[in-house]
């Protein structure tokens, strides 16, 4: 079998570029061992990113100004939407292509071979597989429930570090947040943003509950769950990798889905996957990741104060910039800058892979 293209995987990334490439008319593979599987997890993206071309109809809900608290309250000027899940997988129709069920065992530049031994040949392989977990492996993990709207005015938070779920000062931090998912029904979720190993679902759920408990949040006890666990680290900038296995996951925040989504088109009309720029951007990003984790817990609410009180602009670089190297070097820069000294001494020690500057039997904010 040839095509134009084969797309290995058809997660979020890979069915939309697989997508682009038909509504360009190319001739398009798609392998997945469970191409039928329905999409669980909530997915949300800052409406900037979306692409003009997503159908309207797969943004379940949209927060004009989404909040977030550290120490201090913040109000972030940016639209934030939340999809559809179900509309969004729908959206993304692969009518015309072939889809083959079935695990990838090897592929480059322009074969893939699957493990029932077939053969497909292309004039160019995608790999959306996404990431792997490993042990090792620095991971997000998050446990959320589905409750009806509780009727405040503003329920969106992006992300709230007050410690008032049940735990001590020196505990790893886990934040909350808080999205509406439309119909009248909103999300709750206790996250740890990232570790290695990251916080155990179950101390999530029974955080959570008691962060519930103390807001004065009812709990029937029936809600649907939603449980998340996914490796934030282990993809890469490159040719012929495209979503999180691509590099398109941000290693300090777990987002992919806005980039991907918004990457598709150009991709499917031939531009390249990665550039120099977005692997020197990736790598920054790889930078932060090792100063979140080297940050002790009580310095974890004032770091994301001085990170919410950054221009917006420069959010906006840090956040979505995936190829923007001088907006995320300014963005580091300023933010560097804007924390106190002992957390600064931290955060370059982190960043330049040198022994950690924390007091004897500290642990992270975020690993346990």
């Amino acid at each position: 079998m040839r095509a134009d293209i084969v797309i290995c995987g058809l997660g979020p990334a890979g069915r939309a570029l697989a997508h682009r490439c038909l509504v360009r008319g190319m001739a398009v593979v798609a392998i997945d061992p469970n191409p039928q599987r329905r999409w669980q997890a909530t997915y949300a993206a800052w409406t900037d990113e979306l692409p003009s071309w997503l159908d309207d109809t797969t943004v379940a809900a949209t927060v004009v100004r989404p909040h977030a608290h550290g120490r201090r309250a913040h109000t972030i000027p940016r639209p934030y939407s939340i999809l559809d899940t179900g509309r969004l997988q729908h959206s993304l129709d692969l009518t015309g292509a072939t889809v083959l069920t079935g695990r990838v065992t090897t592929l480059d530049r322009h074969t893939v071979t699957l493990d029932s031994g077939r053969t497909v040949r292309a004039d160019r392989v995608i790999d959306a597989r996404g990431l792997r977990r490993r042990a090792g492996r620095a991971e997000q993990t998050a446990y959320g429930l589905v409750l009806d709207d509780p009727g405040q005015e503003e329920p969106a938070l992006f992300m709230d570090w007050r410690a008032d779920n049940g735990t001590d000062p020196g505990s790893p931090r886990s934040f909350l947040y808080t999205i509406p998912l439309g119909g009248g029904r909103v999300l709750f979720e206790e996250t740890c943003l990232v570790g290695a190993p990251a916080i155990d679902l179950g101390e999530l759920a029974r955080r959570l509950r008691c962060r519930l408990r103390a807001r004065g949040i009812p709990v029937r006890g029936d809600e649907p769950v939603e449980r998340v666990r996914f490796p934030v680290v282990g993809g890469a900038p490159g040719a012929g990798r495209f979503g999180a296995a691509g590099g398109y996951l941000h290693p300090a925040t777990g987002y992919s889905v806005g980039a991907a989504l918004a990457a598709a088109g150009g991709i499917a009309a031939g531009q390249p996957a990665t550039s120099n720029t977005a692997r020197a951007v990736y790598r920054l990003r790889r930078a932060g990741l090792r100063a979140l984790l080297a940050l002790p817990p009580d310095e974890l609410p004032g770091f994301f104060d001085a990170f919410f009180e950054l221009d917006l602009g420069l959010q906006c670089t840090y956040l979505s910039g995936h190829a923007d190297l001088a907006g995320t070097v300014t963005a580091m820069t300023r933010l560097f800058a804007a924390v106190p000294p002992g957390t600064r001494a931290r955060l370059a020690a982190a960043t330049l892979h040198l022994p950690a500057l924390s007091h004897a039997g500290s642990r992270s904010v975020i690993m346990e």
